[in-house]
């Protein structure tokens, strides 16, 4: 006997309760996961539509009390059938409960209301309303004259307008509707965001790389070829005219196209372009939208109303039922992989999910990540290749400055002199330039100069940052307290802030460049919705000279006029604590050098650093793709690290650090006892405490598994997950997983 854990229907209450159901025996082969069912619901056994997550060999209840699915709905490869059956894939690949998978794919958990626009109409002639003004004037009924006149003269008007503009009560408007003058109708209103259509942009021709990339596509899918390709360009190389033409032609077949951008930043200019050739078929998906927002635009998507969805990860699971194409523009983003449980990638997850809907992923980048370039080199991605920038525009010339050099030199400030020459010259030459350093604020840490105490957070094991004079924040829990004038471990009054921040560039520059027009952009000046593209409108248009932000200014934009990109402080990344420190340096040098002279105007890009020899910022320097890659490979084959091998994380909290170190322990003697049957014995590393121990008063110990069999790594994922259930591990402490993590704990 097989049994069925259900759903019904998805709505609040579904997403909170699984149902189980046997499965006749005449249904047993129609029924996988996904599979949308009809099923007895209730005391009254009325039939609701289900959709089957798990299916199991015992029930697990009594079996006196289980009902049997009814019959298989026809049309099961309805799109909550696919995502059910995505959702069960996340959750077994990248460990999750159901309930959080199932909360990731289905992200509309309430439905929110419709918003409904009622407008007033006359219900009576127009000589019988002009009647009936005239005994309204006669009788002093002013505000019933006043809507029945406006209605004579426009025929409609909104009921909204009638009360705001006119003044019109809502009892007024209840007397004439009662009395058949006027009737009121109701339409929805859909909520839709900003597009950036305003003003058309050309659409460039394809040249001949572009035509040869686009092609061999074309070719595949027209012949029923689905597969993943690796678009690699180089910055300007004019990829997104390539993902509008691909796009076109999946459109032109009947499908639908997902376009998974990594920042919201760069949703003003990619809408824009992508509105522009295909108009009101195309709306955006981002966390900044409304509720009501996001609401309507998955009901556009799900009835086929638009046929382009723009966004960030979460766009992925648009319920679009005809997916023909998924692009993922910069696919080497870090911001691809969720932080949250189910901690899934949102490549991988795009592969399986075209593979469900018979669709093709196109992965995007001028700094493709080691591990998707060694797939497209092994043939398991098809790789596509643009070498040179359009319309025979050129590379940036890049300068690599050693700060060392600057100090012997007697100049103590955070800009070189050739990028103080640089600056001057771009702004009498009336061009922009933007400066890049991945830290907001004022300064890294204020510190004691006597004592060496750094101010920390209560809550988390990590230094307080300093943002304007005096007000310190926390950046992984908020925590906000005003700095302090003296030490608090020895009373010295020589406290000092260390470290440079966004804030503390954009100062500076004002002393340097008095008549500069400054913008910030980061995630303190992008917290309102629209702050993203409001800072993009004022610096595109050319009502500001000089561009100041963390990593977000670097990714995909397109300003002609910048002629000028440095990295101030370019060792910021490169010795993290983290395998791929040396990539994630190499891919901001290389994105941030791609912003410069993308026009037809020569442009130039400075690199700050005290490392100049460091082979990530070498081949950054010479926009060297390929030297780099070869380099990091035989790195990460050295060490067992990805793609070479596969690695999980697995992360152990608890507020007891006493139960954390004894609980982390236990679990390393199950692991150790549970591989030692595998033929090749895994790497285990740990448990040892996390880089940032503490964060809101959380206690935090990591154990690492190295194995090149990612399968494997799922079975010791069951293992511990099992060793919870049971109840073998016991203490107050949560686990989860993260599989080949992009951010080291």
């Amino acid at each position: 006997m097989a049994y069925a854990e259900i759903i019904i229907d998805i709505s609040t209450t579904a997403l909170d309760r699984i149902f189980t159901y046997e499965i006749p025996e005449a249904l047993a082969g129609d029924i996988e996961i996904g599979t949308s069912v009809k099923v007895p619901f209730g005391r009254g056994n009325s039939l609701r539509t289900g959709y089957v997550i798990r299916i199991k060999d015992e029930a697990g209840y009594d079996l006196s009390k289980i009902k049997a699915i009814s019959e298989v709905v026809c049309d099961s490869s309805l799109v909550e059938g696919q995502l059910l059956r995505l959702a069960y894939w996340m959750k077994e690949n990248y460990g999750s409960t159901y309930i959080q998978a199932l909360m990731t794919v289905l992200p509309m958990k309430a439905k929110i209301g419709e918003k409904m626009l009622t407008y007033l109409h006359l219900n009576i002639s127009l000589e019988d309303a002009k009647k009936e003004l005239e005994i309204c004037e006669a009788k002093h009924y002013k505000a019933k004259a006043r809507l029945i006149k406006a209605l004579i003269e426009s025929g409609t008007m909104a009921k909204t307008s009638a009360s705001k503009e006119l003044n019109v009560s809502a009892a007024t408007i209840k007397s004439l509707i009662n009395s058949g003058t006027i009737i009121e109708t109701a339409e929805r209103k859909l909520r839709n965001p900003k597009t950036g259509k305003e003003g058309a942009l050309p659409n460039y021709p394809l040249n001949e790389e572009q035509k040869a990339a686009f092609d061999i596509f074309d070719k595949d899918y027209k012949a029923g070829i689905r597969e993943t390709y690796l678009l690699f360009g180089v910055t300007g190389a004019g990829k997104t005219e390539v993902y509008l033409s691909m796009i076109e032609e999946v459109i032109k077949e009947g499908k639908e196209a997902i376009v998974l951008i990594p920042e919201i930043a760069l949703t003003y200019q990619t809408v824009r372009r992508f509105a522009n050739r295909f108009g009101d078929l195309v709306t955006v998906i981002h966390s900044r939208l409304s509720a009501g927002e996001k609401y309507d635009q998955f009901e556009r998507a799900k009835k086929g109303e638009v046929k382009v969805v723009i966004g960030p990860r979460s766009a992925l699971f648009t319920p679009f039922s005809n997916l023909g194409l998924i692009v993922i523009d910069e696919e080497h983003e870090n911001s691809y992989k969720s932080e949250q449980a189910p901690r899934y990638h949102a490549r991988e997850t795009a592969i399986y999910r075209a593979k469900l809907a018979d669709a093709s992923v196109v992965l995007g980048s001028a700094t493709p990540s080691v591990e998707s370039y060694e797939r497209a080199l092994n043939g398991e991605y098809k790789l596509l290749t643009l070498k040179n920038r359009v319309s025979d525009a050129k590379l940036p010339v890049v300068s690599v400055v050693d700060l060392r050099e600057e100090l012997k030199a007697k100049n103590f400030t955070m800009f070189s002199r050739e990028l103080q020459k640089d600056l001057r010259a771009t702004l009498d030459r009336g061009e922009q330039s933007m400066l890049f350093i991945n830290r907001r604020g004022m300064a890294g840490f204020v510190s004691c100069i006597d004592c060496g105490h750094v101010i920390k957070c209560p809550h988390c094991d990590v230094s307080l940052k300093l943002h304007g004079d005096n007000l310190m924040i926390c950046h992984y829990c908020g925590y906000k307290m005003i700095k302090p004038s003296i030490c608090p471990e020895c009373s010295s009054k020589h406290i000092k802030a260390f470290g440079t921040g966004t804030e503390k560039v954009c100062e500076a520059l004002k002393k340097l460049v008095p008549d500069a027009r400054i913008l910030r952009m980061d995630a303190d000046t992008t917290k309102d919705k629209e702050g993203h593209e409001r800072i993009l409108e004022e610096f595109a248009s050319g009502d500001a000279d000089i561009l100041v932000g963390t990593q977000m200014i670097v990714k995909g934009h397109d300003f002609p006029k910048v002629t000028l990109v440095s990295a101030l402080a370019a060792d910021l990344s490169l010795f993290e604590q983290d395998f791929r420190s040396a990539e994630k340096t190499f891919d901001l040098l290389t994105q941030a050098a791609g912003r410069a002279g993308r026009g037809s105007l020569k442009g130039k890009m400075i690199i700050q650093t005290r490392h100049p020899d460091a082979y990530a910022i070498a081949c950054a320097s010479k926009q060297d793709y390929i030297g780099f890659y070869n380099q990091e490979i035989a790195f990460r084959r050295l060490a067992d690290y990805p793609p070479k091998s596969h690695m999980l994380a697995v992360m152990m909290q608890s507020a007891s650090h006493e139960e954390l170190l004894s609980y982390s322990e236990k679990l390393k003697h199950f692991l150790d006892e549970y591989i030692k049957d595998f033929t090749k014995l895994p790497k285990i590393i740990g448990p040892a405490e996390a880089y940032v121990y503490k964060v809101k008063d959380i206690y935090r110990r990591v154990i690492y598994v190295k194995y090149a069999d990612y399968q494997a790594l799922i079975d010791i994922k069951n293992c511990v997950e099992r060793l919870v259930w049971d109840g073998s591990l016991k203490g107050r402490v949560s686990t989860f997983f993260d599989f080949d993590p992009m951010v080291m704990f």
